[in-house]
Protein backbone atom coordinates (compact mmCIF):
# COMPACT_ATOMS: atom_id res chain seq x y z
CA UNK A 1 0.00 0.00 0.00
CA UNK A 2 2.36 2.14 0.93
CA UNK A 3 4.05 2.35 -3.03
CA UNK A 4 0.20 2.95 -4.10
CA UNK A 5 0.27 5.72 -1.73
CA UNK A 6 3.19 6.76 -3.07
CA UNK A 7 2.13 6.52 -6.54
CA UNK A 8 -1.02 8.28 -5.45
CA UNK A 9 0.97 10.96 -3.93
CA UNK A 10 2.99 11.77 -6.53
CA UNK A 11 0.28 12.14 -8.71
CA UNK A 12 -1.02 15.67 -7.54
CA UNK A 13 2.43 16.45 -7.94
CA UNK A 14 2.72 16.39 -11.71
CA UNK A 15 1.50 19.21 -12.54
CA UNK A 16 3.81 21.05 -9.87
CA UNK A 17 6.73 20.25 -12.44
CA UNK A 18 5.01 22.38 -14.91
CA UNK A 19 4.83 25.34 -12.89
CA UNK A 20 8.70 24.73 -11.75
CA UNK A 21 10.16 25.27 -14.89
CA UNK A 22 12.96 26.71 -13.65
CA UNK A 23 13.63 24.09 -11.26
CA UNK A 24 14.73 21.38 -13.71
CA UNK A 25 12.23 19.62 -14.31
CA UNK A 26 12.58 16.72 -17.18
CA UNK A 27 9.08 16.04 -18.02
CA UNK A 28 8.08 16.73 -21.56
CA UNK A 29 5.86 19.43 -20.59
CA UNK A 30 8.96 20.91 -18.55
CA UNK A 31 11.88 20.91 -21.53
CA UNK A 32 8.34 22.31 -23.89
CA UNK A 33 8.13 25.04 -21.47
CA UNK A 34 11.88 25.37 -21.59
CA UNK A 35 12.07 25.49 -24.86
CA UNK A 36 9.32 28.17 -25.21
CA UNK A 37 10.75 30.33 -23.02
CA UNK A 38 14.32 31.39 -24.65
CA UNK A 39 12.10 32.17 -27.90
CA UNK A 40 10.08 34.71 -26.15
CA UNK A 41 13.19 35.85 -25.09
CA UNK A 42 14.92 36.00 -28.25
CA UNK A 43 15.07 39.61 -29.27
CA UNK A 44 17.15 40.41 -26.30
CA UNK A 45 19.60 37.08 -26.68
CA UNK A 46 20.27 38.50 -30.25
CA UNK A 47 22.09 41.15 -28.60
CA UNK A 48 19.08 43.77 -28.77
CA UNK A 49 21.35 46.15 -26.34
CA UNK A 50 24.46 47.28 -27.93
CA UNK A 51 22.06 47.64 -31.10
CA UNK A 52 23.72 50.55 -32.09
CA UNK A 53 25.47 49.18 -35.59
CA UNK A 54 26.97 53.10 -35.61
CA UNK A 55 29.69 51.81 -32.77
CA UNK A 56 31.00 49.06 -34.74
CA UNK A 57 33.49 50.30 -36.86
CA UNK A 58 33.97 48.27 -40.29
CA UNK A 59 37.23 46.73 -40.98
CA UNK A 60 36.43 46.83 -44.92
CA UNK A 61 36.41 42.73 -45.15
CA UNK A 62 32.46 42.07 -46.01
CA UNK A 63 32.74 38.39 -44.96
CA UNK A 64 33.60 39.67 -41.55
CA UNK A 65 31.27 42.82 -40.94
CA UNK A 66 27.97 41.64 -42.63
CA UNK A 67 27.75 39.09 -39.96
CA UNK A 68 28.70 41.26 -37.93
CA UNK A 69 25.82 43.86 -38.25
CA UNK A 70 23.55 41.64 -39.75
CA UNK A 71 23.84 40.01 -35.58
CA UNK A 72 23.90 43.06 -33.70
CA UNK A 73 20.73 44.00 -35.85
CA UNK A 74 18.81 40.94 -34.37
CA UNK A 75 19.07 38.93 -36.99
CA UNK A 76 19.62 35.08 -36.16
CA UNK A 77 19.56 33.36 -39.64
CA UNK A 78 21.32 35.43 -42.52
CA UNK A 79 22.95 34.80 -45.55
CA UNK A 80 26.59 34.10 -45.51
CA UNK A 81 29.40 36.02 -47.63
CA UNK A 82 30.60 33.41 -50.11
CA UNK A 83 33.09 33.70 -52.84
CA UNK A 84 31.42 33.54 -56.92
CA UNK A 85 31.71 30.10 -58.26
CA UNK A 86 33.19 30.00 -61.58
CA UNK A 87 30.99 29.30 -64.62
CA UNK A 88 33.45 26.40 -65.79
CA UNK A 89 33.06 24.52 -62.56
CA UNK A 90 30.24 21.84 -62.63
CA UNK A 91 26.82 22.38 -60.83
CA UNK A 92 27.56 20.04 -57.93
CA UNK A 93 31.04 22.12 -57.41
CA UNK A 94 29.74 25.10 -57.87
CA UNK A 95 27.28 24.68 -54.78
CA UNK A 96 30.33 23.13 -52.30
CA UNK A 97 32.26 25.97 -53.47
CA UNK A 98 29.59 28.45 -52.32
CA UNK A 99 29.33 26.82 -49.38
CA UNK A 100 32.69 26.00 -48.55
CA UNK A 101 32.93 25.89 -44.19
CA UNK A 102 29.88 23.61 -43.83
CA UNK A 103 31.23 20.51 -41.87
CA UNK A 104 28.00 19.12 -42.02
CA UNK A 105 27.53 19.32 -45.56
CA UNK A 106 30.38 16.63 -45.91
CA UNK A 107 28.99 14.49 -43.45
CA UNK A 108 26.55 13.77 -46.20
CA UNK A 109 28.83 12.25 -48.41
CA UNK A 110 28.08 8.83 -47.62
CA UNK A 111 24.48 9.02 -48.48
CA UNK A 112 24.58 9.59 -52.43
CA UNK A 113 20.78 10.77 -52.60
CA UNK A 114 21.21 12.87 -49.94
CA UNK A 115 24.03 14.38 -51.09
CA UNK A 116 22.64 15.37 -54.00
CA UNK A 117 19.64 16.64 -52.64
CA UNK A 118 21.60 18.82 -49.84
CA UNK A 119 24.59 20.51 -52.70
CA UNK A 120 21.46 21.58 -54.12
CA UNK A 121 19.83 22.73 -51.04
CA UNK A 122 22.76 24.57 -50.46
CA UNK A 123 23.56 26.15 -53.89
CA UNK A 124 20.06 27.80 -53.44
CA UNK A 125 20.42 28.83 -50.50
CA UNK A 126 20.25 33.00 -50.13
CA UNK A 127 23.76 34.40 -49.97
CA UNK A 128 26.33 37.52 -50.76
CA UNK A 129 28.39 36.30 -53.35
CA UNK A 130 32.07 38.32 -54.43
CA UNK A 131 34.13 38.40 -57.02
CA UNK A 132 37.52 39.12 -55.78
CA UNK A 133 40.17 40.67 -56.81
CA UNK A 134 42.94 38.40 -58.51
CA UNK A 135 45.93 40.53 -56.62
CA UNK A 136 44.95 42.05 -53.54
CA UNK A 137 41.47 39.70 -52.85
CA UNK A 138 39.09 42.92 -51.95
CA UNK A 139 36.14 42.63 -52.98
CA UNK A 140 34.87 43.59 -57.04
CA UNK A 141 31.65 42.58 -57.55
CA UNK A 142 28.70 41.48 -55.21
CA UNK A 143 25.93 39.28 -56.69
CA UNK A 144 22.56 38.99 -54.61
CA UNK A 145 20.01 36.96 -56.50
CA UNK A 146 17.12 34.80 -55.52
CA UNK A 147 16.31 36.06 -52.12
CA UNK A 148 14.32 39.50 -50.58
CA UNK A 149 16.55 42.63 -49.91
CA UNK A 150 14.50 43.96 -47.30
CA UNK A 151 15.51 47.91 -45.80
CA UNK A 152 17.15 46.70 -42.89
CA UNK A 153 19.37 44.70 -44.85
CA UNK A 154 19.91 47.93 -47.38
CA UNK A 155 20.95 49.50 -44.59
CA UNK A 156 23.49 46.85 -43.35
CA UNK A 157 24.86 47.29 -47.11
CA UNK A 158 25.16 51.56 -46.67
CA UNK A 159 27.30 50.70 -43.85
CA UNK A 160 29.64 48.02 -45.10
CA UNK A 161 29.58 49.07 -49.13
CA UNK A 162 31.56 51.97 -48.10
CA UNK A 163 34.29 50.52 -46.99
CA UNK A 164 35.42 48.66 -50.19
CA UNK A 165 37.93 50.49 -51.82
CA UNK A 166 37.60 48.18 -54.81
CA UNK A 167 33.98 47.48 -55.85
CA UNK A 168 32.95 48.38 -58.97
CA UNK A 169 29.82 46.33 -59.54
CA UNK A 170 26.59 45.61 -57.99
CA UNK A 171 24.09 43.32 -59.16
CA UNK A 172 20.87 42.10 -57.98
CA UNK A 173 18.22 39.41 -59.59
CA UNK A 174 15.11 38.77 -58.30
CA UNK A 175 16.02 40.53 -55.08
CA UNK A 176 11.92 41.50 -54.72
CA UNK A 177 12.55 45.53 -54.99
CA UNK A 178 10.05 48.12 -54.36
CA UNK A 179 9.97 51.71 -55.15
CA UNK A 180 10.52 52.44 -51.70
CA UNK A 181 13.69 50.08 -51.18
CA UNK A 182 15.17 51.46 -54.43
CA UNK A 183 14.88 54.72 -53.67
CA UNK A 184 17.06 53.49 -50.60
CA UNK A 185 19.10 51.75 -52.62
CA UNK A 186 19.59 54.87 -54.77
CA UNK A 187 20.53 56.88 -51.55
CA UNK A 188 23.39 54.34 -50.62
CA UNK A 189 25.27 54.72 -54.17
CA UNK A 190 26.87 57.77 -53.13
CA UNK A 191 28.52 56.38 -50.15
CA UNK A 192 30.48 53.15 -52.29
CA UNK A 193 34.06 53.60 -53.57
CA UNK A 194 34.48 55.98 -56.77
CA UNK A 195 35.15 53.03 -58.35
CA UNK A 196 31.68 51.80 -58.90
CA UNK A 197 30.22 52.19 -62.73
CA UNK A 198 27.82 49.10 -62.93
CA UNK A 199 24.59 48.15 -61.21
CA UNK A 200 22.46 45.54 -62.60
CA UNK A 201 19.11 45.40 -61.56
CA UNK A 202 17.26 42.14 -63.27
CA UNK A 203 14.07 40.95 -62.55
CA UNK A 204 12.92 43.29 -60.33
CA UNK A 205 9.64 44.53 -61.82
CA UNK A 206 8.26 47.83 -60.16
CA UNK A 207 4.59 49.08 -59.94
CA UNK A 208 5.85 53.48 -60.39
CA UNK A 209 8.96 52.03 -63.01
CA UNK A 210 11.50 54.59 -60.91
CA UNK A 211 14.34 53.22 -62.42
CA UNK A 212 15.38 56.44 -64.26
CA UNK A 213 15.98 57.38 -60.86
CA UNK A 214 19.50 55.42 -61.10
CA UNK A 215 20.43 57.67 -64.30
CA UNK A 216 19.87 61.68 -62.62
CA UNK A 217 22.38 64.28 -63.40
CA UNK A 218 23.95 63.92 -60.58
CA UNK A 219 24.71 59.61 -61.03
CA UNK A 220 28.24 57.91 -61.54
CA UNK A 221 26.42 54.97 -62.71
CA UNK A 222 28.31 54.48 -66.69
CA UNK A 223 26.94 50.81 -67.11
CA UNK A 224 23.15 50.02 -66.28
CA UNK A 225 21.44 46.74 -66.82
CA UNK A 226 17.64 46.86 -66.03
CA UNK A 227 16.41 43.75 -68.18
CA UNK A 228 13.26 41.48 -67.42
CA UNK A 229 11.45 44.26 -65.29
CA UNK A 230 8.55 44.41 -67.17
CA UNK A 231 9.20 48.38 -67.84
CA UNK A 232 6.46 49.56 -69.99
CA UNK A 233 6.21 52.30 -72.39
CA UNK A 234 5.42 54.78 -69.34
CA UNK A 235 8.51 53.28 -67.90
CA UNK A 236 10.30 54.07 -71.60
CA UNK A 237 9.04 57.37 -71.70
CA UNK A 238 10.90 58.15 -67.83
CA UNK A 239 14.05 56.41 -69.01
CA UNK A 240 13.84 58.55 -72.45
CA UNK A 241 13.33 61.72 -70.85
CA UNK A 242 16.53 61.14 -68.36
CA UNK A 243 18.95 60.24 -70.99
CA UNK A 244 17.94 63.97 -72.14
CA UNK A 245 15.63 66.66 -72.91
CA UNK A 246 16.07 70.10 -73.53
CA UNK A 247 17.38 71.57 -71.04
CA UNK A 248 19.02 68.30 -69.39
CA UNK A 249 20.87 65.54 -70.87
CA UNK A 250 22.45 62.14 -68.65
CA UNK A 251 26.39 62.71 -69.58
CA UNK A 252 27.97 59.33 -67.11
CA UNK A 253 25.71 56.66 -69.08
CA UNK A 254 27.64 54.70 -71.25
CA UNK A 255 25.88 51.34 -71.67
CA UNK A 256 22.08 50.77 -70.89
CA UNK A 257 20.60 47.56 -71.13
CA UNK A 258 16.70 47.10 -71.89
CA UNK A 259 16.46 43.87 -72.61
CA UNK A 260 13.48 41.33 -72.53
CA UNK A 261 10.94 44.13 -71.34
CA UNK A 262 7.87 45.33 -72.85
CA UNK A 263 8.58 48.45 -74.96
CA UNK A 264 6.35 48.95 -77.36
CA UNK A 265 6.55 51.37 -80.50
CA UNK A 266 5.51 54.59 -78.30
CA UNK A 267 8.41 53.39 -75.73
CA UNK A 268 10.76 52.99 -78.78
CA UNK A 269 10.09 56.86 -79.47
CA UNK A 270 10.29 58.21 -76.30
CA UNK A 271 13.80 56.34 -76.42
CA UNK A 272 14.35 58.03 -79.51
CA UNK A 273 13.47 61.35 -77.95
CA UNK A 274 16.06 61.02 -75.21
CA UNK A 275 18.79 60.15 -77.69
CA UNK A 276 18.13 62.78 -79.94
CA UNK A 277 19.99 65.23 -77.51
CA UNK A 278 22.11 62.64 -75.41
CA UNK A 279 26.17 62.21 -76.38
CA UNK A 280 27.26 59.81 -73.77
CA UNK A 281 25.34 56.57 -74.38
CA UNK A 282 27.46 54.46 -76.99
CA UNK A 283 25.60 50.98 -75.71
CA UNK A 284 21.69 50.45 -76.26
CA UNK A 285 19.99 47.23 -76.14
CA UNK A 286 16.35 46.91 -76.85
CA UNK A 287 16.57 43.45 -77.73
CA UNK A 288 13.09 41.15 -77.15
CA UNK A 289 11.06 44.15 -75.86
CA UNK A 290 7.21 45.04 -78.77
CA UNK A 291 8.80 47.41 -80.93
CA UNK A 292 7.38 47.89 -84.72
CA UNK A 293 8.09 49.28 -87.75
CA UNK A 294 6.70 52.59 -86.21
CA UNK A 295 9.31 52.39 -83.13
CA UNK A 296 11.81 51.43 -85.28
CA UNK A 297 11.88 54.35 -87.61
CA UNK A 298 11.53 56.51 -85.16
CA UNK A 299 15.26 54.98 -83.49
CA UNK A 300 16.80 55.07 -86.93
CA UNK A 301 15.47 58.48 -87.71
CA UNK A 302 17.63 59.95 -85.01
CA UNK A 303 21.00 58.09 -86.59
CA UNK A 304 20.82 60.78 -89.74
CA UNK A 305 20.33 64.28 -89.96
CA UNK A 306 16.68 65.31 -88.50
CA UNK A 307 14.64 67.93 -88.49
CA UNK A 308 14.58 70.47 -85.32
CA UNK A 309 11.31 70.55 -83.61
CA UNK A 310 10.28 74.56 -83.10
CA UNK A 311 10.89 74.66 -79.69
CA UNK A 312 14.56 73.14 -80.44
CA UNK A 313 15.05 75.87 -82.76
CA UNK A 314 14.32 78.53 -80.55
CA UNK A 315 16.48 77.04 -77.61
CA UNK A 316 19.08 76.72 -80.06
CA UNK A 317 18.75 80.57 -80.81
CA UNK A 318 19.12 81.36 -76.89
CA UNK A 319 22.17 79.78 -76.47
CA UNK A 320 24.04 81.14 -79.54
CA UNK A 321 23.04 84.51 -78.55
CA UNK A 322 24.09 83.54 -74.70
CA UNK A 323 27.24 82.45 -76.46
CA UNK A 324 27.95 85.64 -78.33
CA UNK A 325 27.47 87.84 -75.20
CA UNK A 326 29.73 86.12 -73.24
CA UNK A 327 32.61 86.38 -75.76
CA UNK A 328 31.47 90.26 -75.99
CA UNK A 329 32.19 90.40 -72.68
CA UNK A 330 35.59 89.53 -73.07
CA UNK A 331 38.25 91.28 -74.65
CA UNK A 332 40.37 89.14 -77.13
CA UNK A 333 43.50 89.28 -74.93
CA UNK A 334 41.44 87.46 -71.88
CA UNK A 335 39.61 85.32 -73.67
CA UNK A 336 42.43 83.17 -74.82
CA UNK A 337 43.19 82.68 -70.57
CA UNK A 338 39.57 83.41 -69.38
CA UNK A 339 37.88 79.86 -71.11
CA UNK A 340 40.35 77.67 -69.05
CA UNK A 341 39.57 79.24 -65.57
CA UNK A 342 35.58 79.01 -65.96
CA UNK A 343 36.05 75.60 -67.15
CA UNK A 344 37.97 74.63 -64.55
CA UNK A 345 35.58 75.63 -62.12
CA UNK A 346 33.69 73.09 -63.71
CA UNK A 347 35.88 70.27 -63.94
CA UNK A 348 36.22 70.88 -60.28
CA UNK A 349 32.95 68.17 -59.84
CA UNK A 350 34.64 65.47 -62.07
CA UNK A 351 37.52 64.94 -59.14
CA UNK A 352 40.67 66.11 -59.13
CA UNK A 353 42.66 62.74 -61.59
CA UNK A 354 40.56 64.62 -65.05
CA UNK A 355 41.29 68.39 -64.50
CA UNK A 356 44.46 68.19 -65.78
CA UNK A 357 43.41 66.69 -68.95
CA UNK A 358 40.44 68.87 -69.56
CA UNK A 359 42.20 71.87 -68.79
CA UNK A 360 44.82 70.69 -71.79
CA UNK A 361 41.50 69.81 -74.01
CA UNK A 362 40.31 73.27 -73.26
CA UNK A 363 43.58 75.07 -74.39
CA UNK A 364 43.22 73.56 -77.59
CA UNK A 365 39.75 74.81 -78.12
CA UNK A 366 40.28 77.96 -77.07
CA UNK A 367 43.37 78.73 -79.16
CA UNK A 368 40.84 77.95 -82.00
CA UNK A 369 37.63 79.57 -80.93
CA UNK A 370 37.69 83.49 -80.56
CA UNK A 371 38.07 84.15 -84.11
CA UNK A 372 35.25 82.06 -84.95
CA UNK A 373 33.08 83.15 -82.22
CA UNK A 374 33.36 86.79 -82.81
CA UNK A 375 32.33 86.54 -85.70
CA UNK A 376 28.85 84.96 -84.59
CA UNK A 377 27.41 88.09 -83.65
CA UNK A 378 26.75 89.41 -86.56
CA UNK A 379 24.06 87.01 -88.89
CA UNK A 380 22.27 84.19 -87.64
CA UNK A 381 22.53 82.94 -90.95
CA UNK A 382 26.66 83.13 -90.76
CA UNK A 383 26.72 81.09 -87.97
CA UNK A 384 26.44 77.75 -88.92
CA UNK A 385 29.51 77.93 -91.49
CA UNK A 386 31.44 79.55 -88.79
CA UNK A 387 31.06 77.03 -86.19
CA UNK A 388 31.83 74.28 -88.84
CA UNK A 389 35.22 76.04 -89.18
CA UNK A 390 35.59 76.79 -85.68
CA UNK A 391 34.66 73.51 -84.64
CA UNK A 392 33.07 75.18 -81.43
CA UNK A 393 29.51 73.26 -81.76
CA UNK A 394 30.90 69.54 -82.70
CA UNK A 395 30.10 66.91 -80.63
CA UNK A 396 33.13 64.92 -78.74
CA UNK A 397 33.66 62.09 -81.53
CA UNK A 398 33.35 63.96 -84.67
CA UNK A 399 34.84 67.62 -83.16
CA UNK A 400 37.33 66.83 -81.06
CA UNK A 401 40.14 64.91 -83.96
CA UNK A 402 39.34 67.69 -86.47
CA UNK A 403 40.30 70.76 -83.54
CA UNK A 404 43.75 68.35 -83.03
CA UNK A 405 46.45 70.24 -83.32
CA UNK A 406 49.44 67.78 -84.54
CA UNK A 407 52.07 69.09 -81.98
CA UNK A 408 50.12 69.46 -78.90
CA UNK A 409 46.55 67.76 -79.42
CA UNK A 410 48.82 64.08 -78.96
CA UNK A 411 49.53 64.78 -75.33
CA UNK A 412 46.46 63.17 -74.07
CA UNK A 413 43.17 64.01 -76.06
CA UNK A 414 41.06 60.83 -76.37
CA UNK A 415 37.58 60.44 -78.37
CA UNK A 416 35.24 58.55 -77.03
CA UNK A 417 35.25 55.63 -79.50
CA UNK A 418 38.72 55.28 -79.14
CA UNK A 419 38.41 54.23 -75.36
CA UNK A 420 36.05 51.58 -75.51
CA UNK A 421 35.80 49.67 -78.57
CA UNK A 422 38.78 50.21 -80.48
CA UNK A 423 41.46 49.39 -77.59
CA UNK A 424 44.20 49.52 -79.82
CA UNK A 425 44.19 52.78 -80.04
CA UNK A 426 43.25 54.01 -76.92
CA UNK A 427 46.40 52.73 -74.85
CA UNK A 428 48.68 54.39 -77.26
CA UNK A 429 47.10 57.99 -76.67
CA UNK A 430 46.98 57.07 -72.94
CA UNK A 431 50.32 55.85 -72.47
CA UNK A 432 52.07 59.24 -73.39
CA UNK A 433 50.71 60.80 -70.41
CA UNK A 434 50.93 58.03 -68.11
CA UNK A 435 47.57 57.88 -67.66
CA UNK A 436 46.52 54.16 -66.53
CA UNK A 437 43.78 55.83 -64.20
CA UNK A 438 40.69 54.07 -65.34
CA UNK A 439 39.64 55.04 -69.18
CA UNK A 440 35.90 55.44 -67.80
CA UNK A 441 37.09 58.45 -65.81
CA UNK A 442 38.32 59.66 -68.70
CA UNK A 443 35.06 59.08 -70.82
CA UNK A 444 33.12 60.94 -68.10
CA UNK A 445 35.42 64.10 -68.15
CA UNK A 446 34.97 64.39 -71.90
CA UNK A 447 31.53 64.05 -71.66
CA UNK A 448 30.75 66.90 -69.20
CA UNK A 449 32.85 68.86 -71.46
CA UNK A 450 31.22 68.15 -74.64
CA UNK A 451 29.19 71.71 -75.94
CA UNK A 452 25.45 71.30 -75.96
CA UNK A 453 24.47 68.53 -78.96
CA UNK A 454 21.81 72.12 -79.88
CA UNK A 455 25.22 74.15 -81.00
CA UNK A 456 25.88 71.46 -83.88
CA UNK A 457 26.87 72.85 -87.11
CA UNK A 458 23.23 72.30 -88.79
CA UNK A 459 22.21 72.20 -92.30
CA UNK A 460 19.03 74.56 -93.83
CA UNK A 461 16.51 72.76 -96.00
CA UNK A 462 13.64 74.40 -97.14
CA UNK A 463 13.17 76.59 -94.06
CA UNK A 464 13.91 74.12 -91.85
CA UNK A 465 16.79 73.43 -89.37
CA UNK A 466 18.62 69.60 -89.61
CA UNK A 467 20.38 68.83 -86.86
CA UNK A 468 23.72 65.87 -87.89
CA UNK A 469 22.13 63.00 -86.33
CA UNK A 470 23.72 60.85 -83.32
CA UNK A 471 26.96 59.91 -84.33
CA UNK A 472 28.21 58.38 -80.64
CA UNK A 473 25.65 55.65 -80.27
CA UNK A 474 28.14 52.20 -81.42
CA UNK A 475 25.90 49.71 -80.55
CA UNK A 476 21.94 49.36 -80.89
CA UNK A 477 20.38 45.71 -80.52
CA UNK A 478 17.06 45.33 -81.70
CA UNK A 479 16.73 41.39 -81.76
CA UNK A 480 13.79 39.42 -81.49
CA UNK A 481 11.28 42.71 -82.06
CA UNK A 482 8.46 42.97 -84.46
CA UNK A 483 10.24 44.90 -87.33
CA UNK A 484 9.24 43.93 -90.88
CA UNK A 485 11.05 45.89 -94.40
CA UNK A 486 9.05 48.88 -93.45
CA UNK A 487 11.45 49.08 -90.51
CA UNK A 488 14.64 47.72 -92.60
CA UNK A 489 14.61 50.84 -94.59
CA UNK A 490 14.84 53.49 -92.42
CA UNK A 491 18.07 51.11 -91.04
CA UNK A 492 18.98 51.21 -94.18
CA UNK A 493 18.92 54.14 -94.60
CA UNK A 494 20.71 55.53 -91.53
CA UNK A 495 23.80 53.15 -92.01
CA UNK A 496 23.64 54.50 -95.60
CA UNK A 497 24.40 57.85 -94.03
CA UNK A 498 26.75 56.73 -91.70
CA UNK A 499 29.27 55.11 -93.36
CA UNK A 500 30.15 58.02 -94.80
CA UNK A 501 31.80 59.54 -92.02
CA UNK A 502 35.33 57.67 -91.78
CA UNK A 503 35.62 58.15 -95.78
CA UNK A 504 34.52 62.28 -95.08
CA UNK A 505 37.10 63.03 -92.41
CA UNK A 506 40.32 61.18 -93.42
CA UNK A 507 42.04 62.96 -89.97
CA UNK A 508 39.71 61.74 -87.71
CA UNK A 509 41.37 59.16 -85.03
CA UNK A 510 38.09 56.95 -84.45
CA UNK A 511 35.29 55.31 -86.07
CA UNK A 512 32.30 57.09 -86.01
CA UNK A 513 28.43 56.49 -85.91
CA UNK A 514 27.16 53.14 -85.95
CA UNK A 515 29.78 50.01 -85.30
CA UNK A 516 26.83 47.08 -84.48
CA UNK A 517 23.81 47.17 -85.71
CA UNK A 518 21.60 43.95 -84.41
CA UNK A 519 18.40 43.30 -86.17
CA UNK A 520 17.82 39.24 -86.13
CA UNK A 521 14.44 37.31 -85.22
CA UNK A 522 12.54 40.24 -86.57
CA UNK A 523 9.57 39.61 -88.89
CA UNK A 524 11.42 39.43 -92.40
CA UNK A 525 13.23 36.64 -93.90
CA UNK A 526 16.88 36.96 -93.41
CA UNK A 527 17.38 36.28 -97.08
CA UNK A 528 15.58 39.92 -97.42
CA UNK A 529 17.50 42.37 -99.61
CA UNK A 530 17.38 45.24 -98.19
CA UNK A 531 18.85 43.13 -94.55
CA UNK A 532 21.77 41.89 -96.73
CA UNK A 533 22.28 45.05 -98.13
CA UNK A 534 22.64 46.79 -94.82
CA UNK A 535 24.79 43.48 -93.42
CA UNK A 536 27.48 44.22 -96.04
CA UNK A 537 27.57 47.58 -95.23
CA UNK A 538 27.75 46.86 -91.72
CA UNK A 539 30.64 44.33 -91.91
CA UNK A 540 33.33 46.39 -92.71
CA UNK A 541 32.58 48.71 -89.87
CA UNK A 542 32.12 45.92 -87.12
CA UNK A 543 35.68 46.12 -84.79
CA UNK A 544 35.04 41.70 -84.00
CA UNK A 545 35.35 41.01 -88.03
CA UNK A 546 37.95 43.38 -87.85
CA UNK A 547 40.22 42.41 -85.04
CA UNK A 548 39.85 38.47 -86.71
CA UNK A 549 41.80 38.40 -89.38
CA UNK A 550 44.24 40.82 -87.15
CA UNK A 551 44.46 38.08 -85.00
CA UNK A 552 45.11 34.98 -87.99
CA UNK A 553 47.93 37.44 -89.59
CA UNK A 554 49.60 37.88 -85.81
CA UNK A 555 49.72 33.79 -85.41
CA UNK A 556 50.55 33.65 -89.40
CA UNK A 557 54.02 36.00 -88.37
CA UNK A 558 54.65 34.22 -85.26
CA UNK A 559 54.32 30.88 -86.65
Amino acid sequence: MSGEASATGASPRVPRPGTQKSSGSVTKKGDRGAKEKPAAVLPPVGEEEPKNPEEYQCTGALEIDFPELCSRLGYTDFPKVVTRPRPHSTFVLSSSLSEKPNPDDQRLSGSCSLNSLESKYVFFRPTVQVELESEDKSVKEIYIRGWKVEERILGIFSKCLPPLSQLQAINLWKVGLTDKTLATFIALLPLCSSTLRKVSLEGNPLPEQSYHKLMALDSTIMHLSLRNNNIDDHGAQLLGQALSTLHSCNRTLVSLNLGFNHIGDEGAGYIADGLRLNRSLLWLSLAHNRIRDKGALKLAEVLRPFELTHTEVVERRRLLLEKGTQERMRSPSSSRYGDPRTEREKSQMMGASSIALVDRADKMQTMKTPKGLGKKKEKSGEVVKKEEKSGSGQSPIQGTPKKEDPTKAGKGKVTIPEQKPTKGKGPKSGSKEKRSILLESELIAEATEMVNPLLEPVEHRDGKVFLAGNKVLLHLNLLRNRITEVGLEGFFMAVQYQVQFPKAKSASKGPVGLLWLSLEKNCFSPQCPMYTMIQELMLPRDPISKAKPREEEAMAFST
